[in-house]
């Protein structure tokens, strides 16, 4: 993993907005629990947060093999695979 140098996306932006909008149900839902929201309402909440946070992982993983990845193929073709396998058990 190389994290010497800036590493960014245009997809970025979006996954940053996926992850405050993630933050603020997280906040939302502790306030819910210390209010004592029934138990469903909580959960429900739960799983959007949770759908949301997915979602910017997917947007982030897919990203990076789509220009990361593609472009290391020629150039490096051990690294690139061995990066893929890193990457792709958080999938």
């Amino acid at each position: 993993m190389n994290t010497t140098h800036p590493h960014k996306h245009e997809s970025h932006p979006n996954v940053i907005k996926r992850l405050r909008m993630v933050a603020g149900q997280v906040n939302s839902i502790i306030s819910m629990i210390e209010e004592g929201r029934s138990c469903t309402d909580v959960a429900m909440q739960l799983q959007a947060a949770e759908k949301a946070l997915v979602q910017a992982k997917k947007t982030l993983i897919y990203d990076h093999l789509e220009h990361c990845l593609e472009d290391g193929i020629e150039t490096s073709p051990k690294a690139t695979l061995d990066e893929f396998k890193e990457i792709s058990k958080y999938l």
